[in-house]
């Protein structure tokens, strides 16, 4: 395989793979090369080929993870048919018994979550869909060892004898070196809990991962009788006693179960989007010259085209897919199998659950608030003006972050600022993805007093500026909230084309004409709001959108 595999492909996978490993999100690209072994120019090369395909930035000298590495994750999501098919499932179980709920599947000697239902409460435990749980200490990971063979013990003791604290896991908190078990002891409490799990059909974790936590597991098997993923149900000992939870949540997860296996036959969603073309990859190469590692591109590209493939590629799809030649694809496929992030059964490669590791663990935590700030950053540094993201919350928009510029005119906004929807351009636009009947509401309860001598205050008038703000895609505010300030929103969509939050950015009216700012403002707002948009898409096409 070694004369095979393609070098850069290699190499880029392992900068990935150690950006998203590092304890802090940021990385000098000297970090990179003592992190990975590979030289500076190598190093420089494949930042330069991730930098052009949008899977990281820059700030400054420091290079981070940016949302669209996370479409790798989403083809294995996409492609491995379970998400889709049994995420319905998981939302259902965990709206009946008002508990969080996940699912994962076996990734080596591990448990991966690859869904989840959250209840956020005073006490909970923050996973996220791509953590990798140690199986001993999960009771998911019980359930799934319940299936292994010799050859997994052994993988598991190889890897509990290298890292005997867990410090491979970072979703869970590490052992206390004093109270860990030897190696022996936990073999045989692996092996009897496993066996346990087989005999009965689940498993509870009694405070295995941290005092407090109880999780109730059960697999979710293929019509042959394979283990393909296990269930699980998590609670707080505040609110039930390890005594007592079984028997609340079995007749639930049981029912859910036999649903979920009866549902394996759909067919995937394909997800996030299109995948990169040989002809996209070689006008990056013209334009970039040698610093592109156009081999590294098409590998990827390749790995991304799982995206719409359910039940696996073989070489030619692969190759129709991409663009690219069946040698090609061939040699990508077959790195990816030799580094473990995907397999194959006769002809057919699907990918593995370790593709996960490709930054998807470390970004799924992000909000709508962490994804717009360097866009925030970067239009306000463009137009030299402030920049804002906001929501809609009652009657008011409440601000979720901002890029300030010093100007002489400044208003005191913060994170958390509300003001009045009806006299703001991101209000406006927000307000006008109501329905009218809501709308129509919302204005005749507002307090419309004048602020200025701008400001609207008819129902009539204001009516009339939200309708226009849905037909024109923008509102423009001038002078209606505070004499001099001037500003000009559009909204943001989620991957379902819902105005979910908006994006603005302010300005001094005295400095130009309304018609003016909208001839600068508006190409770059709207070229901002595209981008936030397609991260948002990407980052939350397996997760409900959090706003942060």
């Amino acid at each position: 395989m070694s004369g095979e595999a393609v070098g850069p492909l290699e190499r880029g996978l392992a900068v990935l793979r150690a950006m998203a490993a590092n304890p802090t999100s940021r990385m000098r690209r000297s970090d990179l090369t003592a992190a990975t072994g590979l030289l500076r120019s190598p190093v420089d090369r494949i930042i330069a080929t991730l930098l052009r395909l949008g899977y990281v930035r820059a700030e400054g000298r420091d290079v981070l993870l940016a949302p669209r590495v996370m479409e790798l994750g989403n083809a294995y999501l996409a492609s491995c048919g379970l998400v889709d098919a049994l995420e319905p499932y998981v939302v259902d179980l965990a709206d009946g018994l008002d508990a969080s709920v996940s699912l994962a599947v076996p990734d080596r000697d591990g448990a991966r979550l690859i869904a989840q239902a959250v209840r956020r409460r005073a006490m909970y435990l923050a996973f996220h869909i791509g953590d990798l749980l140690p199986a001993e200490r999960s009771a998911a990971g019980v359930v799934l060892a319940g299936g292994w063979e010799e050859a997994e013990f052994q993988a598991w003791r190889a890897r509990r004898r290298a890292d005997p604290l867990d410090a491979g896991f970072p979703a869970v908190p590490p052992r206390d070196r004093a109270e860990a078990l030897t190696e022996d002891e936990s073999e045989r409490l692996l092996r009897s809990r496993a066996a346990a799990a087989r005999r009965a059909g689940w498993a509870l974790d009694e405070e295995w991962v941290e005092p407090g936590l109880l999780a109730l597991a059960a697999p979710v098997r293929d019509p042959a009788g394979r283990v393909l993923a296990a269930v699980s149900v998590l609670t707080h000992t505040s609110r039930h006693s390890a005594a007592d939870f079984p028997g609340h949540v079995m007749p639930r997860l049981r029912a859910a179960v036999g649903r979920m296996e009866a549902a394996l036959h759909q067919a995937p969603r394909p997800a996030g989007r299109p995948t990169p073309t040989a002809q996209d990859l070689s006008a990056s190469k013209d334009e970039l010259g040698m610093e592109f590692l156009e081999s590294l591109a098409r590998g990827l590209a390749v790995l991304s085209a799982f995206r719409g493939a359910g039940g696996g590629l073989t070489i030619s799809a692969a190759a129709a897919a991409t663009g690219l030649s069946r040698a090609t694809a061939r040699r990508a496929l077959l790195t990816l199998r030799h580094l473990g992030y995907a397999d194959s059964q006769g002809p057919t490669y699907h990918l593995l659950p370790r593709v996960l590791d490709l930054g998807y663990a470390r970004l799924s935590s992000l909000t709508l608030t962490d994804i717009s700030r360097p866009h925030l950053a970067e239009l306000a540094a463009l137009l030299g003006e402030s920049a804002s993201v906001a929501v809609l919350d009652e009657d008011d928009i409440r601000y979720l972050a901002r890029a300030a510029t010093s100007r002489i005119l400044r208003m005191d906004i913060t994170s958390g600022t509300r003001l009045p929807a009806h006299l703001t351009s991101m209000g406006r636009v927000l307000l006008a993805a109501l329905p009218p009947a809501e709308l129509a509401a919302r204005i005749a309860r507002t307090e419309r007093r004048p602020l200025t001598p701008c400001t609207l205050t008819s129902p009539r008038a204001l009516t009339a500026a939200v309708g226009a703000a849905a037909r024109d895609g923008y509102a423009l505010v001038d002078q209606e909230l505070q004499e001099g300030l001037r500003s000009l929103a559009v909204p943001l969509h989620d991957r379902d084309g819902r105005a979910v939050a908006a994006l603005n950015v302010a300005v001094h009216a005295g400095r130009s004409t309304p018609q003016e700012t909208l001839e600068r403002v508006l190409p770059a707002l709207r070229d901002t709001a595209s981008r936030i948009e397609a991260e948002l898409a990407t980052a939350f096409a397996y997760a409900p959108l959090v706003m942060g």
